[in-house]
């Protein structure tokens, strides 16, 4: 999957650059992160038009003290992990509001060194994340509308709600600490606010991610995490139809873990900062890129992030 990329990049290097009429062509705010926790999302509550499809693929490169998940209680873990993601993207008509729907299936290779129980580790695995599934819906300012009546649209303010839901279907091997998939359920209901004075718009969200317990865990009959709670704010302006650049910031605390019902003291508490990127190459393809570094961590696990989304579009009206 990681060769996709490639040659996708190598693809839409051919297509020759145009500006596209509706600013609904960029990329509606789907991060490709390998760490869900740490969500820097901008534009996930903007309007889109009904009845359009969007298919992405994206690769993120993260380098760090960090593992796939940040809140695996290991040591001094220097890792290398690239990731690809595909995923698929449905503007809907839900009782008058515009909402979306995600479907994302994410894989990773991960490599590097950490220290276990006081020894050290090498680690290298290549395998599928755990797929996620998560509808948004805008409550206030973002009617459902069609292609057309969208051109006439202005945002004021909107008011929205969503829910991620991600299942157990990633490479987890209970042998190995370090793995990509998590073996257990996670959901993150979440409440956003967008608002739009001309080009600038600011955008915030908050959110709670709740877990079930993995019953198959590394040394231990069960493993557990108290909810870990997400802030996200963004400064978003529009360039030009289609063409928007973003400020990025997140916050997100708490995720004890707990072993056998016995908490460890790993509470998090991290502050990241990045900026986003997305441009037309045509109409219907367009390209998002990103990056976010850690300036707070209280466990250590400072990493950094840079990726790279291609999205083709296609639907009614289009």
């Amino acid at each position: 999957m990681l060769l996709v990329i490639h040659r996708l990049h190598k693809l839409v290097g051919t297509i020759p650059f145009r500006i596209a009429r509706l600013a609904v062509l960029a990329i509606p705010g789907l991060m490709i992160s390998s760490v869900s926790k740490a969500d820097i999302e901008p534009r996930s509550y903007s309007n889109i038009p009904t009845g359009v499809n969007f298919l992405l693929a994206g690769y993120s490169y993260m380098k760090g003290n960090v593992a796939f998940a940040p809140t695996i209680p290991i040591n001094n873990a220097k890792l290398e992990t690239q990731s690809s993601v595909f995923a698929y993207v449905r503007s809907l008509d839900l009782w008058g509001k515009s909402g979306k729907v995600d479907i994302i299936l994410p894989e990773a290779w991960l490599t590097g060194q950490a220290e276990v129980s006081g020894q050290q580790k090498d680690r290298d695995v290549v395998g599928f994340a755990d797929p996620m599934v998560r509808l948004y819906v805008n409550l206030f300012g973002a009617p459902a509308m069609s292609m057309k009546e969208f051109a006439n649209y202005k945002q004021d303010t909107i008011f929205g709600v969503s829910i991620a839901v991600t299942a157990p279907g990633g490479q987890y091997d209970p042998n190995k600490l370090v793995n990509i998939g998590t073996n257990r359920w996670s959901f993150k209901p979440e409440i956003g606010v967008s608002k739009a004075w001309g080009a600038l718009t600011a955008e915030g969200a908050a959110g709670v991610y709740v877990f079930t317990d993995n019953n198959q865990p590394f040394q231990g009959h069960t493993f557990g995490q108290t909810p870990i709670y997400n802030l996200q704010g963004h400064l978003i302006y529009n360039f030009t139809p289609g063409i928007w650049g973003a400020l990025d910031a997140n916050y997100y605390a708490g995720g004890s873990t707990l072993t056998d019902n016995k908490m460890a003291d790993n509470s998090q508490a991290n502050w990241r900062l990045g900026g986003t990127l997305a441009f037309p190459i045509t109409r219907q393809h367009s390209i998002k890129l990103y990056g976010n570094t850690g300036v707070y961590s209280r466990t250590g696990t400072n990493y950094d992030i840079v990726g790279v989304a291609w999205q083709y579009r296609w639907g009614e009206g289009l």
